[in-house]
């Protein structure tokens, strides 16, 4: 199944084939996000070890963090020698969002000076073949349906980047601390934008598609809404349209996969969609954060700081098939897990 999949992203088999390779269902994937590629990772062999069948980076996939295209180019060529990272493409194909220091610059957004050349060494990077979408879009924004009905899995990709405006720094924003007063304050103004109109449009198109479980991966977190740094809360507009938009769409089966914050965590709330909407992020990948304070009303249990990722796994064989994900950590221990039947996912 893996052959079919990577041959099918690589955009290399024919149109028969492709439909055919579509067709099977995706039981088994991993995800993580915050990978400083200058630094040892050993979770590669972990990920590996879990066999799974497609990988999605969730962004923070380097740390470029700068201005120069040629510099850009150079960070994304350590991770492309990374024993780690070669025994990972040799195992299952990859999807890949980005976030801010892949984008090129700490918390950037529209403004940043080279968002387009930062796209194309982006795609490139990610084998994006010549005549891709994503080729002609602004922005890396992405999606893939596999699976036959009654199976499918749709898996969505938002840029948070490309196109987000500005945001609003808090009075303390170079101090450390828990609660909004801090780094960002929520930004309600007109033009304080997180998607962008073409991609809201796009997103509205791929929610109205059939599919039995959707995957939406956002680099930053969505529900968590309490902490002083970068997240959907503080473009809170945007934040209230993206909820809106899951029940008028009657999206079902959803689940937000992030990354970013260096910890990892499950919220979780009623977005009056008829079942639970889940955040799980994962982060990161080859770094551990120090600091252990901090406001999340919607967390379900605790928060984990060490190196971890994710697995998503579909038990298609049970009559009403079971979704679980988990958080793993370095030695591949379950740390979170989130287990609902599929019928639990879906309005009632």
């Amino acid at each position: 199944m893996r052959c079919w999949i990577a041959l099918l992203l690589a955009g290399t088999l024919p149109l028969s084939a492709a439909e055919r390779a579509i067709e099977k269902p995706l039981s088994h994937i991993a995800f993580g996000s915050c990978l400083k590629q200058m630094n040892p990772a050993p979770i590669w062999e972990t990920i590996v070890a879990a066999e799974p069948e497609l990988f999605i980076f969730l962004g923070d996939n380097i740390y470029a963090d700068t201005r120069d295209p040629d510099e850009l180019r150079e960070k994304w060529k350590m991770l492309a020698a990374s024993p780690g990272y070669r025994a990972l493409k040799s195992t299952c194909p990859i999807l890949a969002t980005w976030d801010d220091h892949d984008y090129g610059w700490n918390d950037a957004g529209k403004e940043f000076e080279i968002r387009q050349e930062s796209q194309a060494i982006f795609l490139d990077f990610f084998d994006e073949p010549a005549g891709s979408p994503r080729r002609k879009r602004e922005g890396v924004y992405d999606y893939r349906t596999f699976g036959p009905s009654g199976r499918r899995v749709q898996i969505i990709l938002l840029d948070t980047r490309y196109h987000r405006g500005p945001l609003r720094k808090g009075p303390n924003f170079e101090e450390r601390g828990e609660g909004r007063e801090g780094t960002y304050l929520p930004n309600s103004d007109a033009d304080a934008g997180m998607l962008g109109d073409a991609q809201w449009h796009w997103l509205e198109a791929r929610l109205r598609e059939p599919a039995e479980l959707r995957i939406i991966g956002s680099s930053i977190q969505l529900i968590s809404n309490e902490h002083r740094y970068e997240k959907w809360g503080n473009l809170p507009l945007e934040r209230d349209r993206f909820l809106k938009l899951l029940k008028t769409t009657e999206a079902q089966g959803v689940l937000i996969l992030s990354g970013d914050r260096h910890t990892a965590e499950v919220s979780r709330m009623d977005a009056d969609l008829g079942y639970p909407l889940y955040d799980i992020t994962s982060s990161s990948l080859n770094q551990v954060h120090r600091w252990r304070n901090e406001l999340n009303p919607h967390r379900v249990g605790n928060m984990f700081f060490e190196e971890n990722f994710g697995v998503l796994s579909i038990d298609w064989n049970a009559a009403d098939p079971v979704v679980r994900v988990q958080i793993r950590d370095l030695a591949g221990r379950v740390r979170m897990q989130v287990r609902h039947s599929l019928s639990e996912l879906r309005r009632h």
